[in-house]
């Protein structure tokens, strides 16, 4: 096993080897609005001082969970209070625990030590379900807490282009959901399971489109109460500091969500020139499905959880947990925090602040960040943990009281 106090030279050295990620740009399309804005806050080296930066609702304290986890993404709490991590650079999964009871991991091991591209996770009957851009794996966990060689159950996933991240669930009708995003900012996709979410049997057959329209909803998940299914979906980048905007939506089997003609509450993107296919933009988007709610363009959210323990007040149970990773396409940037959507009589109701902070200013005053979240989940004690990929830090928030 490795110990944690290994792991940010350990990580260090692997990440050195591993392949860079693409340094290119991006780059409006030509039918975006050239005035947008990029801006790429300064990354800001992590230590624990910059706690004191972190900003929550009164009787919450966040602390360190665990450090030098190289790029994790998406987290998964296990039956024996351990989290499980799908890693970025090392194309892995390793698992953390916190055996003392004390809020910080102390031992990590790897799980599955190499899956490119791996991203989504889930668990059903004690094997691990894994996605990459292409493929769905299963491996079966051993005693140790380690993974037998996965196995692939999918083979044909559609081309990802601009969005390789696959998130994983499984619903409440022993389905496993998965989201797919589109291959590019806005575009008519070819592929028509491009920009859906796809449910499939747990072996991987009767692959169907449950939605569409959807441009990149990796975060979704179901209410503890009603049992409705709820997602995040991005907007398009290259339109402007404050549309479109992100989208909270109820997910219907069968709706369409707009993208990419329409957005908001069925507004028509009048940067897209395609039109669609034997359709009006105006007739097309009078039929798709408006979001629940909207939140400020840019702030790109990633990993949901409707919170069901009981170490928060009662006022939390049943509301969205949202990771807002952070906007490169708006000045000021926005995003790098953790928002809670609350939710009344099963509906959501408006978007708070729940611990904002890592967007901050370097020491010339020009915007910094010290953590791009994307990880989030409920540990056994009511605590949530919360991910950042880019210093590799696990953050755990508590109510203290």
């Amino acid at each position: 096993m490795l110990t944690l106090r290994l792991l940010p030279l350990l990580a260090a050295v692997v990440l050195a080897v591993a392949p860079a990620a693409s340094a290119q740009q991006p780059q409006p399309p030509q039918e975006a609005n050239l005035d947008a804005n990029l801006v790429r806050p300064q990354q800001l080296d992590f230590d624990e001082s910059l706690l004191d930066r972190l900003v929550t609702p009164s009787g919450f304290a966040v602390n360190v969970y665990a450090m030098g986890m190289g790029q994790p993404r998406v987290m998964l709490v296990m039956p024996d209070g351990s989290v499980l991590l799908t890693r970025r650079g090392t194309d892995d999964v390793v698992g953390i625990a916190d055996d003392d009871g004390d809020g910080r991991a102390d031992r990590s091991w790897i799980v599955v030590p190499h899956l490119e591209g791996v991203h989504g996770i889930a668990l059903r009957e004690g094997t691990l379900y894994l996605a990459t851009e292409h493929e769905v794996y299963t491996a079966a966990l051993r005693p140790d807490g380690r993974a037998d060689v996965p196995v692939r159950i999918v083979a044909d996933l559609p081309d990802a282009g601009q969005h390789p991240n696959r998130t994983l669930a499984f619903g409440p009708d022993g389905l496993l959901y998965m989201s797919v995003g589109s291959t590019c900012n806005s575009c008519d996709d070819a592929n028509p399971q491009n920009a859906t979410l796809l449910t499939m049997r747990p072996d991987g057959s009767e692959r169907a489109v449950f939605a569409r329209g959807l441009r990149n909803t990796i975060g979704f998940a179901w209410h503890p109460e009603t049992g409705e299914l709820w997602g995040m979906d991005h907007g398009s980048d290259w339109r402007g500091d404050d549309q479109p905007p992100e989208e909270l939506n109820l997910l219907e089997q069968g709706h369409h969500y707009g993208w990419p003609f329409c957005f908001a509450a069925r507004q028509i993107d009048l940067f897209l020139t395609a039109e669609p296919r034997g359709s009006s933009k105006a007739a097309f988007c009078e039929s798709t499905q408006a979001p629940a709610l909207t939140y400020q363009a840019h702030s790109a959210p990633l990993q949901v959880h409707f919170y069901s323990g009981e170490q928060f007040a009662q006022e939390y149970r049943g509301d969205l947990f949202v990771t807002m990773r952070g906007s490169w396409n708006r000045e000021p940037p926005t995003g790098y925090k953790v928002v809670r959507v609350r939710f009344e009589a099963g509906r959501p109701v408006g978007f708070q602040d729940f611990v904002s902070g890592w967007l901050t200013e370097a020491p010339d005053g020009t915007p910094a960040h010290f953590g791009r979240l994307v990880g989030l989940a409920q540990l056994a004690d009511g605590s949530l943990v919360v991910g950042d990929d880019t210093n590799g830090v696990i953050y755990r928030v508590a109510y203290t009281g």
